[in-house]
């Protein structure tokens, strides 16, 4: 295959990554949306969507695949390929994830509301972002922006921290409030455990640019 040829492979592998990224992201911000509006018929449409973003993860994996066994890539060119096929995994777990507050909303049903939604939905939206930027930092190979990510996940695990702690207060005063605080906390603990999978991400975009494969230490709070 032409150099160049084999460029607009890369290229449009990248896309794919791009395109993966941006379902995920719609996955996150329905889920939640629909925990926070009571949007039943919102969430199973997240159910749902989850079959395709898996889909979508195992086609561009076997694109990764077919490069590597058909032209041998090395260096810089198999990092990148390499790393595409970390960063699909996490994109789908990050998805299933999401799949995970939809059914959590699922199954808070018509219960009438703990207390309005806050904190959960500014953890969506910081996490959403995290994510966005970090795939825009692999796609223009930008390992500082990479590494910047990362210590905001302290941002992800403060709000979680809250989240938690005011539920836990609703638990004490109420015990009847026990099940619909849990389920909540469930919800906060699938956002924060997606801020981890951006912080993965980032370590590949790292590895990607200076073949190194760091873990990318955040500081505590």
């Amino acid at each position: 295959m032409p150099r160049a040829s084999f460029e607009r492979h890369l290229r449009e592998l990248k896309d794919e990554v791009l395109v993966l990224g941006s379902m995920v992201e719609k996955a996150i911000v329905r889920s939640v949306e629909a925990l926070k509006k009571r949007d039943l018929e919102l969430a199973r449409q997240v159910v749902e969507a989850d079959s395709e973003i898996d889909q979508k993860r195992y086609e561009t994996e076997e694109r990764c695949l077919d490069l590597i066994v058909t032209q041998q890539p090395m260096a810089g060119d198999l990092r990148i390929i390499v790393s595409v096929l970390y960063i699909i995994v996490d994109l789908e777990r990050i998805a299933d994830h999401a799949e995970g507050i939809a059914r959590i909303a699922i199954m808070i049903g018509d219960e009438p509301p703990l207390k309005p939604l806050v904190d959960i939905p500014r953890m969506a939206e910081k996490a959403t972002d995290m994510l966005h930027r970090s795939l825009d930092a692999f796609i223009v190979h930008d390992a500082d922006t990479a590494r910047q990510i990362v210590f905001e996940d302290d941002e992800i695990d403060a709000l979680y921290d809250q989240v938690f702690r005011e539920l836990l207060v609703f638990m004490l005063e109420d015990p009847r409030t026990v099940t619909r605080a849990t389920r909540l906390i469930w919800a906060a603990h699938n956002l924060e455990r997606i801020a981890d999978r951006v912080t993965n991400i980032c370590e590949r975009v790292v590895f990607t640019v200076t073949g190194k494969i760091e873990e990318l230490g955040v500081s505590k709070y």
